[in-house]
């Protein structure tokens, strides 16, 4: 059944107070949901289940407010993360600027066209009315908060996440296939020399009353979708088709392969995404509108396998946690989980050589962009260590996070890894910390694998300085 994420206003773009946080404290009983909370979704993990609300004043949304109940499926006790803001010194909750104006504003500056607009509250002392708006743009979905009193603009993001880089298919790319560090790209050429990269696949999960590329896992909505009365997808790199083909087969075998681990509620639903249209070297995860989009700069980003399962990392997590990723060290975690999610699941299929390291990232890609041999995008078995290395930009502060995954694979085995790694996703806080979230992780493993699976798992995040 195709299920859709409703709109979310959950993501912080501030710091506010936080009333309390009991993360970690169990009950025997479920704590009474206080007042003021609007529910926003319910996931089902390997061991409980996981509600999310929203906080609302007077109905409004409290921007960056949250909380969250884990119900334990083996013992029915439940623990509380509670991420309510304080909202205090409100002056008024009339805006003085209308909507129209509000919009027309932030329309002349992005360019863009504005999906949506709400009242919410900025929490702080004194706490703040204002408008929150999201305008689509070619760069993805911006964020703007106006004070609803004054038009001026508070604060303003990008929402797209994003990985520089450019994929019948690749698997998981011509440079591993071919162990060829010489290849590039030719303007898209179909050249004799990647003939021997190209490999058949059975396209699963494809919605039987459609001849498009959409299906249960993955939905393509690129402009001039090919279609095929015989669902027959037979294109090479020249052909705008074929980038559409690897996105639908990487992003459902992805899924098939969380499946396989035990999960039925990691985005459990036909991912969105697109390969035509955006012309920069680059593709990102826009969590506003649940869709990913690749660029066609350079080596076209989705001829590489690593790079869709990089960004699909990000929808992973913005499923599981809602408005995951806005703080640096949280946003750093989801760079990093995507690298690793591009190295594990080329594990599967992929030689780990000298030539062709599986720890390098997205190899066929990174050939536009690189000089060094191997070509890669980024690694995920770098020497950095948290707090020393960090820059404070997410892809690079996430090099230390990939490689503490890197390692617990190396230690527990890659089925085991992964199913603690996605689990330990659930109890994540939107804006967690390294420490915070490697604690997390170590007792996931805990209570999945037992005292000596969590001792490996402390000692990777030990080995970046993480704990």
């Amino acid at each position: 059944m195709m299920r859709r994420r409703g709109y979310r206003w959950l993501a912080a773009m501030t710091a506010g107070t936080l009333i309390a946080t009991m993360a970690g404290t169990t009950a025997h009983a479920a704590p009474a949901v206080p007042d003021g909370l609007r529910q926003i979704q319910t996931r089902e993990s390997l061991t409980g289940t996981h509600t999310w609300y929203q906080q609302l004043y007077h109905g409004m949304p409290v921007l960056g407010g949250w909380y969250a109940t884990h119900t334990d499926s083996a013992t029915g006790e439940v623990t509380v993360q509670d991420g309510r803001l304080d909202v205090r010194g409100l002056a008024t909750e009339t805006p003085a600027v209308a909507p129209d104006h509000a919009r027309a504003s932030v329309t002349g500056r992005t360019g863009g066209q504005v999906a949506r607009s709400e009242l919410v509250i900025l929490p702080g002392s004194p706490a703040k009315l204002a408008w929150l708006l999201a305008t689509r743009t070619g760069r993805g979905t911006v964020r703007t908060v106006l004070d609803a009193g004054t038009g001026a603009t508070l604060q303003e993001k990008n929402l797209a996440r994003e990985a520089t880089g450019s994929g019948t298919v690749f698997d998981p790319n011509p440079v591993v296939r071919l162990q060829n560090e010489s290849l590039t790209d030719r303007d898209d050429a179909n050249y004799p020399a990647l003939r021997a990269a190209y490999r058949e696949v059975t396209l699963t999960h494809l919605d039987a009353r459609k001849t498009t590329l959409q299906g249960d896992f993955a939905n393509n909505i690129s402009a001039d979708a090919v279609r095929s009365p015989r669902r027959v997808y037979d294109y090479n790199r020249s052909q705008a088709g074929f980038e559409q083909v690897m996105g639908y087969h990487s992003i459902t075998s992805a899924q098939e392969y969380i499946h396989q681990l035990g999960f039925r509620d990691v985005n459990n639903e036909p991912q969105d995404y697109q390969t035509t249209g955006f012309t920069d070297d680059n593709s990102f995860y826009d969590p506003d509108v649940d869709g990913i989009t690749f660029g066609t700069g350079g080596v076209d980003d989705a001829e590489d396998n690593e790079v869709i399962w990089h960004e699909y990392g990000h929808a992973i997590q913005d499923d599981q946690v809602p408005g995951f990723g806005e703080e640096i060290e949280a946003g750093s975690i989801g760079e990093g989980f995507g690298d690793y999610w591009a190295f594990t699941m080329s594990q599967a299929t992929s030689p780990d050589t000298r030539r062709t390291p599986l720890a390098c990232i997205a190899d066929w890609d990174s050939t536009s962009y690189t000089d060094d041999v191997p070509h890669c995008l980024r690694r995920v078995d770098g020497t950095k260590m948290y707090p020393a290395d960090l820059e404070g930009e997410v892809h690079a502060d996430g090099e230390i996070w990939s490689r503490a995954l890197f390692d617990i694979n190396g230690a527990l085995g890659r089925t085991k890894a992964n199913r603690v790694i996605l689990e330990a996703h659930f109890r994540f806080d939107p804006n967690t910390t390294m420490p915070a979230a490697a604690k997390a992780t170590v007792n996931t493993a805990r209570v999945l694998y037992g005292a000596a699976a969590a001792d490996k798992v402390r000692a990777a995040f030990h080995a970046r300085g993480i704990l």
